[in-house]
C-alpha cells in the first residue's frame, strides 16, 4: 500500500473526510481534514474541525505510517479552512447554496474567474453545476453553467462573523455589570 492509500483508509476509517492530502519539501507531509456533517466524533459537536481532531488524527498517521513503511519527515493534519476547496462532485453537492470563486480551465466571455452562488440543477449523477452571480456591469443575475472537467479551482468564500463573538462578549459585559450592581463587592448578602 502506498502513502496515499494509507493515508486516505485511515482518514477515511475514523469517519472524517480527506480534502487533501500532498507531498511538501523536505519531506513534509501535508494533510486536509474535514468533519463529515451528522457524523458524531469522540472530541464532541462542532461545525469545523477542532485542534483535538487533528492531534487524534495526526497520531493514529504516525502509527499507520510507521508500520506500513511510508517515509516521510513531518507530518502535518490541519483544517481545509475557511476557504475550504472543492474538488469532487459530492464537495459541491454538500456546499449548494454556499457562496464560491471558481476559476475555469478556458476563457468564458472574456473571463475565467468567477464569483457567486452554487446551485445544482437536476438530480443524481446527472446533476448539473450552476453559479449565480451578478456582473459588474449588469445588475441582473446571470447563470453560468458548468462541469467538474471545466473548473482549474473551486473554493468557498469565507465567511467571517465577528458579530457573534460581540454579543456574547456583550451579554458577558452585561452579566458582570449586573452583579457588581446587587453589591460594591460583586456578591449579594
Amino acid at each position: 500500500m502506498n502513502w496515499q492509500q494509507a493515508v486516505e483508509r485511515t482518514v477515511t476509517g475514523m469517519g472524517y473526510e480527506l480534502v487533501e492530502c500532498e507531498r511538501g519539501l523536505r519531506g513534509l507531509l501535508s494533510v486536509s481534514i474535514d468533519r463529515v456533517p451528522g457524523t458524531v466524533y469522540p472530541t464532541g459537536p462542532a461545525d469545523f474541525v477542532l485542534v483535538e481532531d487533528c492531534e487524534q488524527v495526526t497520531r493514529q498517521l504516525q502509527r499507520v505510517l510507521e508500520v506500513e513503511g511510508c517515509d516521510y519527515a513531518r507530518l502535518e493534519v490541519s483544517s481545509p479552512g475557511l476557504d475550504r476547496p472543492l474538488r469532487r462532485m459530492a464537495d459541491y453537492v454538500r456546499f449548494e447554496g454556499a457562496e464560491i470563486d471558481v476559476t475555469l480551465r478556458q476563457i468564458f466571455q472574456g473571463r475565467k474567474k468567477y464569483r457567486g452562488i452554487l446551485r445544482l440543477a437536476g438530480t443524481g449523477p446527472d446533476a448539473s453545476l450552476e453559479l449565480i452571480f451578478r456582473d459588474g456591469k449588469d445588475k441582473d443575475e446571470q447563470v453560468l453553467g458548468f462541469t467538474l472537467d471545466e473548473v482549474r479551482e473551486a473554493r468557498l468564500v469565507p465567511v467571517v462573523d465577528f458579530k457573534g463573538r460581540a454579543r456574547k462578549d456583550k451579554d458577558a459585559g452585561a452579566a458582570a455589570g449586573e452583579a457588581a450592581e446587587q453589591e460594591p463587592g460583586g456578591h449579594e448578602e
